[in-house]
């Protein structure tokens, strides 16, 4: 039983946003290409995005970090009320807040 309710707490915890944390001390490379790439928000507050190299969350960086991202041939395409459109080719963070 203890077991069981163990996980079941590991599982709420791993799933709630609020303890999204991204923490990198070390050495960080990470190259990214995107070639021919589309996203499309239709509708009502959607969000559309084409997005490369990323860390995203709660972003704490220490240390060597290098981001090498490429887009070639990229749309985002936002079309109605609340809609969003990104291309983002080397991102660290998320701007929502």
């Amino acid at each position: 039983m203890r077991t069981i309710a163990t996980l079941v707490l590991a599982a709420v915890f791993a799933a709630s946003p609020v303890f999204a944390q991204t923490k990198i001390k070390g050495d960080t490379e990470i190259k990214a290409k995107q070639e021919n790439v589309a996203a499309v928000a239709v509708g009502k507050d959607n969000v559309a995005k084409n997005t490369a190299g990323a860390i995203k969350g709660d972003t704490q960086i220490k240390g060597n970090t290098k981001i090498k991202a490429e887009q070639k041939n990229a749309a985002a395409v936002a079309v109605g009320k609340g809609n969003t459109a990104a291309n983002e080719a080397g991102v660290i963070g998320d701007a929502k807040k």
